[in-house]
């Protein structure tokens, strides 16, 4: 406690707090890591973020029920307690623990926030959380419908059925990254194709709707983001749709057809939905993103804005709108886009056509 913050390296600490919870006794590194808040917490130094996540990480991703008590009382307790770190550690215990064992959050004094994460979390890894003892009263309870999350379905459809969840481990965690214009059937520009009449229809509340899954990398991050919408005169075809884009004066694809080119594809729903979640869960190079919980939310939003939805809908009725546009990804080697790991590209054309709503976004480390 006291030599910490002399400290140039901080393994040694590690190392008794692993060593307490391989001899069972998990309360040890949650009394020090709420010693360490009371003392620390404020400064925020590096020696005490450092340990304090290896003590988070080790009672989090240390599989049974008194590692999980002991983990919910570290987060819970009034020295650490905030709305970030419970989205972070209903992440983590979903990972790594069994959904029995976690029904303790919701019987102790876990925060209202941790417990609504940590049903999405689970939902998101395929538990029937209206099944699980312990779980299910409080998921389908009423209470709680007000918070954001409570728009959320308690089942995944099958539009969310292959969301890249992170893998955490107690040195660390991974996960993919499902950018770029993805393998679906090329489509090629082609010069000629008749392209309707165009009015760009963008607002700055549609705009903002559009880059919910995205916002994270331009307030957190190195990001940028290019949300538009447009009104075609006539219902477009659904091959022109790369004229279109090369039409509409996307800033991202400035310089197409001179130095640089443009790829498209169709997409289905489910992997354009992959590519939001990914975006809004894990975050751009320079920040951690959202998490599940919120990172699921925040693709459906983006989702919903791209497609056209009335504000209101519930997620049935996007689910529904949404399966009825025609999606495209695409990408291009512009200096707008920074060729990274970090470049998204998504259009979608409305079921009546006349629509045409697109999202960009890059970020760079």
């Amino acid at each position: 406690m006291t030599e910490l913050p002399d400290l140039k390296d901080v393994t040694g600490v590690w190392a008794v707090a692993d060593g307490r919870v391989a001899q069972g006794d998990a309360a040890f590194p949650a009394d020090l890591g709420i010693a360490l808040a009371r003392a620390y917490g404020s400064g925020q130094m590096w020696q005490y973020r450092s340990v304090f996540d290896h003590l988070l990480r080790l009672l989090s991703t240390t599989a049974g029920p008194e590692n999980v008590a002991q983990a919910l009382r570290l987060v819970s307790s009034a020295e650490v307690t905030s709305r970030k770190l419970d989205r972070y550690t209903a992440s983590l215990l979903a990972s790594s623990q069994e959904p029995t064992d976690l029904a303790a959050a919701f019987t102790g004094s876990a925060s209202e926030e941790l417990r609504a994460c940590l049903v999405h979390e689970l939902v998101l890894r395929g538990v029937a959380v209206e099944e699980t003892p312990g779980i299910a009263g409080w998921a389908s309870s009423s209470h709680w419908s007000h918070h954001p999350l409570g728009w959320l379905p308690l089942a995944l459809s099958d539009v969310e059925g292959c969301a890249d969840l992170p893998s955490y481990s107690l040195r660390g965690g991974s996960h993919s990254m499902p950018y770029g214009p993805g393998e679906s059937r090329e489509l090629a520009v082609i010069a000629s194709a008749n392209v309707p009449s165009v009015e760009e229809a963008t607002t700055e509340a549609a705009a903002a709707a559009m880059a919910k899954a995205v916002a994270n990398w331009a307030e957190e991050s190195n990001g940028r983001i290019e949300a538009r919408v447009f009104e075609l005169a006539e219902p477009l075809d659904v091959a022109s749709v790369p004229n279109s884009l090369l039409t509409v004066g996307l800033e991202c694809l400035n310089g197409v057809g001179k130095k640089a080119t443009l790829s498209v594809a169709v997409r289905p729903p489910a992997q354009v939905w992959r590519v939001l979640f990914a975006a809004a869960s894990t975050g751009g190079a320079y920040n951690s993103g959202s998490y599940g919980a919120y990172g699921r939310l925040a693709a459906w939003q983006s989702l919903a804005a791209l497609a056209g939805s009335p504000e209101g809908a519930t997620a049935d009725e996007v689910e529904a709108r949404v399966r009825d546009c025609i999606w495209h990804g695409f990408g291009a080697d512009t200096k707008w886009f920074e060729q990274v790991a970090w470049d998204i590209g998504l259009a979608a054309l409305a079921p009546d056509r006349r629509r045409l709503a697109v999202l960009a976004a890059t970020d760079t480390d």
